[in-house]
């Protein structure tokens, strides 16, 4: 590990992260994206974004049958996500590649995989608060690509019937569906989470089915906490891995 670099541990220990300690770090929503694919019969993902790589090295060590490719477009954190990958031993089913997602088609032929996985940006260039790392601006914000450059580039990537699995915030839902729809992906499994059961969503994690017929399944709501900093029995498990 590098100075100013931690090492931290999810999922009940099993994944280790490296990430910096002042820089971009992940947060839940990055782990509630890793345990809401199905991943039955579909073995190779991809993991558009992938940062530090904490969704794309979560999904190899659950689920030891697959194989993940991260395409990110920092280089040092591309750098800390392939370390991560031999923390885990995982490195032969995981690779990272630094890449622009909106020029997926230098790096891969089309229908290469059966599920794609994204944490996009979330914010607008210009909303809210710029933050002056870049690393973190990046992430958060849609400077480098917003949420139709990688809905289209799952699009291009996902083999007939594969599913791109998503986390946004779910006030944008109605956006994401509709980009989704633009680019052929039908949104057939929708889950809403919310902080506490009293409290309205926050996020919203969202597949769609390359070239599927109409047939929304709208999953039972998620909710985090049963009270403040005491995890729901549900978020326990799937946090236990």
């Amino acid at each position: 590990m590098k100075t100013g670099e931690t090492t931290d541990r999810v999922f009940g220990g099993r994944v280790a992260v490296v990430q910096r300690r002042s820089g971009f770090r992940f947060t839940l929503d990055s782990l509630l994206l890793a345990r809401f694919p199905e991943l039955r019969g579909r073995g190779r993902i991809v993991d558009l974004g992938t940062g530090n790589g904490v969704v794309a090295l979560s999904l190899a060590v659950l689920n030891r049958e697959v194989e993940v490719v991260g395409v990110e477009l920092q280089e040092a954190m591309v750098e800390r996500a392939e370390r991560g990958s031999v923390l885990n031993g995982v490195e032969e089913r995981v690779r990272m590649i630094r890449g622009d997602v909106r020029a997926v088609e230098e790096y891969f032929p089309p229908r290469s995989f059966g599920v794609a996985v994204c944490n996009p940006p979330y914010r607008p260039p210009r909303s809210g608060r710029v933050n002056p790392d870049h690393e973190r601006l990046l992430a958060r914000h849609e400077v480098e690509g917003g949420l139709a450059d990688f809905v289209r580039a799952g699009a291009y990537l996902l083999r007939h019937r594969g599913g791109m699995c998503l986390v946004y915030p779910s006030e944008r839902a109605v956006e994401l569906f509709a980009v989704l729809r633009q680019h052929r992906l039908e949104p057939r499994r929708v889950r809403f989470v919310h902080s506490f059961a009293e409290t309205p969503a926050t996020l919203v994690l969202a597949e769609g089915v390359k070239g599927a017929r109409t047939s929304l399944t709208v999953l039972p709501p998620l909710v985090i906490y049963r009270r403040e900093d005491e995890y729901t029995d549900e978020m326990g498990g799937l946090l236990g891995g």
